[in-house]
């Protein structure tokens, strides 16, 4: 079940833009009715986010639940963060703080069993349906998993031409928060200046044949990005988006 969502995830990354959540809730109700609400995927965030890797396969669960594609954006680019987010049956993993090929390099190595990497190696696991699986077809299928890659600072946009030579990248994410900050313009992502650091990585790697993704938190950036090309738009934070909800409620029933 987990190998075919991400041969039809990718398939759909081909043809459209794909829309997803961050997710901060530990409540795998919310995961699965983010699946039922139409978003493409959903990224478990270990990074920002109070959820450990106990707690996050029940979130796959509900993600797979419900068809929404799981992505675990890891707290670091580490052997045991990364082998463990996969073991639990994630599709792809998000990796924060890249900023030069070598970082690629090492991502690469720890989510790919051989030959295109040296994961560490057990069939005893949920994404190997727990043995269920022949080792082969486990083995081989695993190597599908999305590596998402995510910039964040003025050193991986000097580093980026060598970045997108490395092999095995399927989606380029900028952080626009991150990005702002060490441009010394921290939380203004609308300031021309990021929007131009912006515009061009995502000319770069448009040209190279790599997907692009990054994160908006209203329609109106969004819409402006899905123009600009990119495919993969995290869009808010599940506990922002019922927030929002919940405050447009309120303020429309009291203003009545």
């Amino acid at each position: 079940m987990l190998f075919d969502l991400i041969k039809r995830f990718k398939n759909k990354l081909e043809t459209q833009t794909v829309y997803g959540p961050f997710s901060k809730t530990s409540d795998p109700g919310i995961v699965e009715a983010a699946g039922y609400g139409g978003f493409d995927f959903i990224i478990i965030d270990l990074e920002h986010g109070p959820n450990n890797i106990q707690s996050a396969q029940n979130l796959i669960r509900a993600a797979q639940v419900s068809g929404i594609f799981p992505i675990i954006r890891v707290k670091e680019n580490c052997v045991n963060i990364i082998g463990e987010a996969l073991d639990i049956g994630a599709a792809g993993i998000q990796v924060p703080q890249v900023s030069k090929p070598e970082d690629v390099q090492r991502i690469i190595k720890l989510a790919k069993f051989a030959p295109q990497g040296m994961r560490g190696v057990c069939r005893f696991v949920r994404a190997a349906e727990y043995s269920s699986m022949t080792r082969f077809e486990y083995f081989a299928n695993s190597n599908e998993t999305l590596i998402i890659i995510q910039l964040e600072g003025q050193e991986a946009i000097d580093n980026l031409k060598d970045i997108m030579d490395m092999p095995g990248i399927d989606i380029i994410f900028i952080g626009p928060y991150d990005l702002s900050q060490s441009l010394g313009l921290s939380g203004q992502i609308d300031h021309p200046l990021v929007e131009e650091k912006m515009s061009q990585i995502i000319d770069l790697c448009k040209a190279k044949g790599i997907h692009i993704g990054t994160f908006v938190d209203n329609l109106e950036n969004a819409k402006k990005w899905r123009i600009a090309g990119v495919k993969y738009i995290a869009y808010s934070v599940d506990m922002g988006i019922f927030y929002e909800q919940c405050k447009n409620i309120v303020d429309e029933l009291k203003a009545n």
